[in-house]
């Protein structure tokens, strides 16, 4: 005897050896003998064989119509072989009987399983769902099989191009876009940004990179809502004209300097910031903008203000306008020395705005040397410049120190970039740099000595922080430092201006110590902060690439770092070549560039030749 039984989910034949009447041995297709309970016996035939018995049972199924099967069911339970005969219109073979199962069984669709052989046909209603459903995949499968093709094929499928953005930057990867992209970046060996590039949907590099950002850090686009820059109270006006040095592309102009001979032949240097906070009150609609963008981002060759341009306009400290603007006031005796200091609010006139392009070739390291300041502002320029010079020997700093870095320039024009570069510490980094120690490191002074809350940053064992809490910036020297100078850039300032403006008014703060405004502040800034110079990190790198690629540059100077990690010598790249032989740290080494990869930021190159180590 014979028997069709089920075990683990599928269907089987067997020939009985021994039947013990709950289960039986039996004897399967492959001569293999098993223990089965008799309750997972579904028919007991004795002809055909097994294997032809299988075989016209699957032949059975096959013929069955599957919907005609369906509508023959009964509104209850069922067994297998009563819906058989129903079926048949007469009591069924066992292969007409083992078909009839197996088709139940295989339409999970159609019919519920509700024990061993027993079954109930699926609600109209369930069941046309689960043919659309069935049907929608079928059309999906065929949708994401035509995308991985023309993929492939380098060609963009048309559905994808409302959708680039987040495919490439924020991917979904339970969408079919998605699964057909992976599926031809694996037939492809590309990654998803290099395929879609041989697509044709990445047209500028820069902009992949740009809009990443974007995306990530401004998903509703960089422009700004219509504001209105609040009235402010009638200030006094100094006595003093003021003038700014920055960078040529500068339009958020945050400090400006003056110089003013005393009654008793004292000088009284003047160093004055941009006074938003006059405008911008907390929670207002303008500084909800500034809270959210923490700071303005840099970027080669273009940037995204914290604040709207009508703002800026508002308080820049723009030439030939009176401005207001937070003053510190030291007044220096014949050996520079400080003798006195006091911070005002107040309006005071901006005679130039000094730009660098034009005032470098006039103040620098050979004029200050021979002691020429024979031009516009020249005098002005010598007092600050002994000045700086004091205040950084005052900090136990050496200017020694600074002349063994480089500071690199980015301009961009026409899509064609020049990297400009000089020692850091020249006279211009010096005198603005100093002055802007000396203001942030007297005002953050201020605010600790009131008791009233600020931001600031310190430094201890070469570690640097925010911190609400005043603490030495060792690496600066200076006991308390806050940053208050670049109000119109830098969100903490904005915020340490209004705090260091309540001193002086003798009004209560906008932040009290243990805010917990003040520690979201402190940590969104934090966030913005690194995200920000990351990006503008990364647009210097694709520059440098870039560069590389629009000079025709085969062959490069870099110096050794560590292990096989190299710094260009001209411009500022740094990475690391595999085929670089052991080699000790300060070694220059002549690379020969292979490949430039303006998608990864990256570069291929190999070792031509290795220089004498440098001292």
């Amino acid at each position: 005897m014979n028997i069709f039984y089920e075990e683990d989910g599928s269907f089987k034949v067997g020939n009985i050896m021994t039947d013990n009447t709950t289960s039986l041995q039996v004897e399967n297709l492959h001569g293999k003998r098993c223990k089965i309970k008799a309750a997972n016996v579904m028919l007991r035939f004795e002809q055909p064989g097994l294997s032809e018995f299988m075989t016209q049972a699957e032949l059975a199924a096959n013929d069955i119509d599957l919907d005609f099967l369906w509508e023959a069911c009964p509104p209850e339970e069922f067994a297998f072989e009563e819906l058989a005969q129903d079926y048949y219109g007469h009591k069924p073979t066992p292969i007409e009987a083992a078909g009839a199962l197996i088709r139940l069984h295989g339409s999970p669709m159609h019919f519920y399983k509700k024990g061993k052989g027993r079954y109930k046909a699926a609600p109209a209603d369930a069941l046309k769902a689960a043919l659309a459903s069935v049907e929608k995949k079928r059309i999906q499968a065929e949708l994401q099989a035509r995308y991985t093709d023309e993929l492939t094929q380098f060609k963009l499928p048309a559905e994808f191009a409302d959708k680039l953005k987040a495919i490439l930057y924020q991917p979904d990867r339970n969408t079919l876009e998605v699964k057909a992209l992976e599926a031809a970046c694996a037939a492809t060996h590309l990654s998803i940004a290099h395929l879609l590039e041989k697509c044709g949907a990445l047209p500028s590099s820069h902009d992949f990179h740009l809009n990443k950002f974007l995306f990530e850090n401004f998903p509703r686009g960089t422009g700004f809502p219509d504001v209105t820059v609040e009235e402010h109270p009638e200030l006094p006006k100094a006595t003093v004209n003021a003038f700014s040095i920055d960078d040529a592309a500068t339009t958020e102009i945050d400090d400006a300097f003056s110089i003013e001979t005393l009654a008793n032949g004292n000088r009284r240097i003047g160093i004055h910031i941009a006074a938003p906070a006059l405008g911008i009150a907390p929670g207002s609609e303008i500084d909800a903008i500034a809270a959210q963008r923490m700071s303005t981002v840099y970027m080669p060759g273009d940037k995204i203000t914290m604040l709207p341009d009508n703002v800026v306009q508002a308080f820049t400290l723009c030439a030939d306008k009176v401005c207001p603007a937070l003053s510190l006031y030291v007044e220096v005796n014949e050996a520079l020395e400080i003798v006195n200091s006091e911070s005002r609010i107040e309006r005071l006139h901006i005679a130039a705005n000094l730009r660098h392009d034009t005032l470098e070739p006039l103040f620098n390291d050979e004029s200050v040397a021979a002691r020429q300041f024979d031009f516009s502002y020249g005098p002005e320029l010598e007092l600050l410049w002994d000045f700086a010079n004091k205040l950084e020997a005052g900090r136990g700093k050496s200017s020694d120190n600074n002349q063994q870095q480089v500071d690199y320039t980015f301009t961009i024009e026409n899509e064609r970039v020049t990297i400009g570069h000089r020692l850091r510490g020249s006279p211009i980094d010096k005198v603005v740099s100093e002055l802007m120690i000396l203001a942030n490191s007297s005002w953050g002074k201020l605010l600790d000595d009131n008791g009233v809350a600020g931001l600031y940053r310190t430094q201890n064992n070469g570690k640097v922080k925010m911190s609400t809490v005043a603490a030495p910036h060792q690496g600066l020297g200076v006991a308390h430092y806050a940053w208050s100078s670049s109000p119109l850039r830098r969100y903490v300032d904005l915020v340490n201006q209004r705090q260091i403006m309540s001193v002086l008014r003798g009004e209560e703060p906008s932040y009290t110590k243990n805010d917990t405004a003040l520690f979201a502040i402190l940590r969104d800034f934090d966030t913005a902060y690194t995200t920000y110079n990351e990006f503008q990190r990364n647009m210097e790198r694709y520059w440098c690439l870039r560069w590389l690629q629009q000079e025709n540059i085969s062959q490069v100077n870099v110096t050794v770092l560590r292990e096989n990690l190299v710094k260009f010598v001209d411009i500022p790249l740094v990475g690391r070549i595999s085929a670089l032989p052991e080699t000790e740290a300060n070694t220059q080494v002549a690379l020969e560039i292979v490949s430039v990869d303006l998608l990864d930021l990256n570069f291929e190159a190999r070792p031509v030749a290795v220089a004498a180590i440098e001292g």
